[in-house]
């Protein structure tokens, strides 16, 4: 029996590992749950889950989760440490990183050094701090599993053969609402526009990332520190079906991929049960979907986000954290309105461009980068 702490269970990633959980109740209990500040979600999961603990990030919703609490009876906690605590605690021996953007960092950081396993969701912890996390990691004793579709799929795929013997690694790409828009029209895209997807069910913020392809930006990165390949054996293709989630080749040119449908359901699974594959009663795939595959290279004309990865990697250091962060800033502008689509592109690119870069040596200099980051795009805006 694993005992799991869900870090962001009120989203999209936690709603459908609580899904999960309820297809192995032998298996799985739900020891503590988080949110940011959808009280009336958190409070509906602890009547159903029955958790010891749950924690919400914004103190201001402290009263109103309390209020929604009828008949629940365990410790609630709020404020930003509270996650930290509740992912260092030792009655938890699972951790499930869903916590979108830079707030995963500290709790996953946190929960790996208390030698933890952790699925983790969210890229950016690994973006912003990855050789921190990935010392964290050996020095706990801690397992990092994937979920996301992506390196899930790799981590799947890549058993097939030996690390040594790894040659490359594709990940693949929706292409999200705007895989054949031009630039005019990404130019004058509005929200709803870019909030659009044709096959993934994901919250604004993924799925404006989509949208500009960094969400596979920050995967390239990401797959740098999971799995200790270089960045010029990690490529992006476009793959509209979203069948096709990863693909790795060996030495020996033979290509291993890992297929399902676009259900999150799958990795999550996988990565709560690994080693061992349970039937948890998902949908199969039918073998009609598989009837036309397709690829094709990405516009980086349009998309300028892969190239800014790939710079982001090179230089290293506080690079990755400045992407990042600029993203996460620019993302959040232009869901409040205040700028147009294509200038998330700008922004990111020029925040990367002026930032001087730093060695990696602790936390606080990740966290000041961040700080520097953010603070860049909103003077950029401002000005």
């Amino acid at each position: 029996m694993k005992n799991l702490c869900i870090l962001g269970s009120t989203g999209s990633i936690g709603v459908s590992t609580l899904d999960v959980v309820r297809r192995f109740p032998d298996r799985f209990r739900v020891r503590s749950l988080t949110a940011g500040r959808n009280a009336k979600k958190l409070a509906e999961q602890a009547a159903e889950a029955k958790p010891e603990r749950i924690a919400i990030t914004d103190k201001d919703a402290y009263a109103e989760l309390k209020s929604h609490l009828n008949g629940w009876r365990g410790e609630v906690l709020a404020g930003p440490e509270a996650l930290c605590e509740l992912a260092e605690e030792q009655e938890s021996d699972y951790v499930v990183s869903a916590i979108v953007g830079a707030a995963g960092l500290l709790p996953t950081l946190s929960a790996l050094k208390k030698g933890k396993q952790v699925g983790i969701a969210n890229k950016e912890p690994l973006v912003m701090a990855g050789p921190l996390m990935i010392a964290a990691a050996k020095q706990g004793g801690s397992t990092i599993l994937p979920i996301d579709s992506e390196h899930s799929a790799v981590f799947q795929s890549a058993r097939a053969g030996n690390h040594g013997e790894l040659r490359r690694i594709v990940l693949t790409a929706s292409g999200g609402p705007f895989r054949t828009a031009t630039k005019e029209k990404m130019a004058a895209a509005t929200k709803a526009d870019a909030l659009n997807h044709p096959t993934w069910s994901m919250g604004a913020k993924i799925t404006i990332d989509s949208a500009t392809l960094m969400n596979k930006a920050l995967e390239i990165i990401e797959a740098h520190f999971l799995f200790d390949v270089p960045y010029e054996r990690i490529e992006v293709w476009v793959h509209p079906q979203s069948i096709v989630h990863a693909l790795v080749e060996f030495a020996d040119r033979s290509v291993v991929a890992q297929l399902g449908l676009p259900d999150m359901r799958l990795p999550i699974q996988y990565a709560l049960t690994w080693p061992d594959r349970l039937d948890g009663a998902l949908p199969e795939l039918p073998l009609e979907r598989m009837a036309s595959l397709a690829f094709e290279a990405p516009d980086r004309s349009r998309f300028p986000t892969l190239d800014f990865a790939y710079e982001a990697g090179r230089k290293g250091g506080t690079a990755p954290a400045v992407l990042n962060a600029a993203n996460e800033q620019a993302v959040a502008l232009f869901l409040e309105d205040r700028i147009k689509f294509t200038k998330i592109f700008d922004l990111v690119g020029g925040a990367l461009s002026a930032h001087r870069v730093q060695p990696m040596d602790d936390l606080d200099t990740v966290l000041a980068a961040d700080r520097w980051a953010r603070e860049h795009v909103r003077k950029t805006v401002e000005a």
